[in-house]
């Protein structure tokens, strides 16, 4: 069995201003470094083989700072890219409340099928090892959609920073 620490990134200059991010690169605030620095003091004691992140810089730079802790190495993956959120990318959230959702967004079955396809990665590529992986608050939903076999709407948000035990 492996043991797959999710965790989500760290606050980020957009997070901080209300931005749709999707998968623009983002930029951890001093709060998010803090945050980061936290929960690598927070992971002590905790057996990790391996530190995976997605390819965006707010989640590899969350994921560095764990990995550095302990001398690890992060590789990144594009399963782990938060949603793509299409037109709706770089606006300020409050005003998307009434939008009408565009072609252009990741669909949902989108999203669950590149949840599973990282877990099929994690699986494959790390048997019988504990794994901390780094990414963002939607497909961090779509993982544990797929993984408790629940709807998106039943799994709890993740904070910034904040990591969950799932055994795969």
């Amino acid at each position: 069995m492996t043991t797959l620490y999710l965790a989500r990134h760290g606050e980020t200059v957009d997070n901080a201003n209300h931005i749709m991010q999707g998968q623009t690169q983002g930029r951890l605030t001093e709060k998010g470094r803090e945050q980061a620095r936290q929960l690598a003091d927070a992971m002590t004691g905790v057996h990790i083989d391996a530190f995976v992140s997605s390819d965006l810089k707010r989640a590899i730079d969350t994921c560095a700072i764990v990995a550095e802790a302990r001398d690890g190495n992060v590789v990144t993956t594009p399963l782990l890219r938060e949603r793509d959120w299409g037109s709706f990318t770089g606006r300020y959230i409050p005003d998307l409340k009434d939008a009408v959702w565009t072609n252009d967004i990741e669909s949902i079955d989108a999203l669950k099928e590149r949840a599973r396809k990282f877990l099929d990665y994690i699986k494959a590529n790390f048997p019988s090892q504990a794994v901390f992986a780094v990414g963002h608050g939607i497909i961090n939903k779509a993982i544990q959609s797929v993984y408790y076999n629940k709807e998106m709407k039943d799994i709890p948000p993740m904070q910034n920073a904040e990591v969950r035990k799932l055994e795969i």
